[in-house]
């Protein structure tokens, strides 16, 4: 005889595959589309990927107050079907309350359950008692396990608590939804790990104080990552916004310097954005740099080149460069847009409201091609665009745009003359 200690319940990653143990050739392992759950909220279906992923887990994060648990009370109800029930822990809030938010949400749905828990204990009793088909859980921050000594909220707490539901929707095909607390920098609250082992993170990005809300993924591992979902917050809870790009452009002035459009891809969605940029003499030794919406360093990286490659005298001037709604864009085909709205404000010409650019600036002054160039104009041709400057590379594989003129450029001046006049 020989002591052997018993495995402890919940650790370790259940085996969810059946068939021989050991590995498998490629081959050998049959695929399959994944089984998806629709949401009836079609911007939160393209940002997943197509629907829901049964035993997925979906980490949802944001400001207090932006939408998170709006959004995820409204998509609930229509995952389930006929007898299913759906159920929703909360540790925050009580149910008189998530029933006043119903209430003025307008949602009336039996398939709804709360529950008023933090221990997971409690919740995973419970959840074997339903046999939900989607479990929230509001917020991760507010579970404990039992199992554990340390406060909830903590860095051990939170991923103990993310592991043991990535278990659960693995082990029973269950989606699972957590509403995770951000940061003072925009972070999820926690350790970084958390983001890994969940699925798919999801960040809500916007004021609080404005109408339009944007949900991004910036981890999926069932879709593309990048999509954005643009939302509006009104009385009736969070509504999908169908054409992003009319609303970014809704209040553009027609004849005001340094202003223009820039044909962006987010995800695999194009949107058309209205950069700003003013430039104006500085009555500081050293003069300022900002940038909201775009990366900081990549504004003193072009506004060197200008400079260097145009002859610009930029070092007594403040630039000042934003991208208006509050989208945040990190591809580089944002460029040409950044130096053409730059010129524009400091030689007090506008640029025309019927011209749309894109493309990648590089340290020698050359205008490099950018990815899915057809997709962009397509959606600049649908918002009634008549030009567009683009890389002369992409020009090339192009098929011919009507009631568009294509002018292709291949280095930062020859593109400013063009779009200048």
């Amino acid at each position: 005889m020989q002591e052997e200690r018993a495995p402890e319940v919940g650790k370790g990653r259940p085996r969810t595959i059946e068939g021989p143990v050991g590995p498998l050739p490629l081959q050998d392992i049959e695929s399959g589309d994944e089984n998806r759950l629709l949401t009836n909220v079609a911007e939160f279906d393209r940002i997943l990927g197509g629907g829901v992923v049964a035993g997925s887990v979906i980490l949802v994060g944001g400001d207090p107050g932006i939408g998170k648990t709006t959004l995820l009370l409204q998509i609930l109800p229509h995952l389930a079907e006929g007898p299913e029930k759906v159920l929703y822990v909360s540790g925050e809030e009580s149910p008189r309350q998530i029933k006043m938010r119903c209430d003025r949400l307008g949602i009336s749905s039996e398939a709804l359950l709360i529950l008023p828990e933090t221990n997971l204990e409690e919740v995973l009793k419970a959840v074997q008692m339903v046999a939900p088909v989607a479990l929230v859980l509001d917020s991760i921050q507010t579970a404990f396990t039992s199992h554990l000594t340390s406060a909830p909220g903590s860095i051990s707490q939170v991923q103990e608590v993310a592991a043991q539901l990535m278990f659960y929707a693995k082990r029973s095909g269950t989606p699972v939804f957590l509403i995770g607390h951000v940061t003072k920098d925009g972070t999820i609250a926690g350790p970084r790990t958390l983001e890994h082992i969940v699925d798919t993170v999801l960040y809500f990005e916007g004021e609080k104080g404005q109408a339009y809300r944007i949900l991004r993924a910036v981890k999926n591992r069932f879709g593309s990552t990048n999509e954005i979902g643009v939302f509006e917050m009104t009385d009736a809870g969070l509504t999908e916004v169908t054409n992003p790009s009319a609303w970014f452009l809704s209040e553009r002035p027609q004849k005001a310097t340094g202003s223009v459009v820039v044909a962006c891809l987010e995800g695999t969605r194009p949107i058309l954005i209205e950069l700003q940029a003013l430039v104006s003499p500085t009555t500081f030794a050293i003069p300022r740099r900002m940038a909201n919406g775009v990366e900081g360093n990549r504004i003193a990286l072009l506004i060197a080149v200008m400079e260097k490659r145009m002859g610009l005298n930029l070092a007594g001037q403040d630039v000042y460069v934003n991208v208006v709604g509050g989208l945040r864009i990190e591809e580089p085909a944002l460029d040409l847009g950044i130096v053409s709205a730059v010129t524009s404000s400091f030689r007090n010409r506008p640029i025309s409201p019927t011209t749309v650019v894109f493309g990648e600036v590089g340290l020698g002054g050359e205008i490099r091609a950018v990815g899915q160039a057809e997709t962009r104009l397509k959606e600049a041709a649908k918002m009634g665009f008549q030009r567009c400057l683009l890389p002369e590379r992409n020009i090339s594989k192009l098929p011919p745009i009507e009631s568009m003129e294509l002018i292709g450029v291949a280095e930062v001046g020859e593109a400013l003359n063009a779009v200048l006049g």
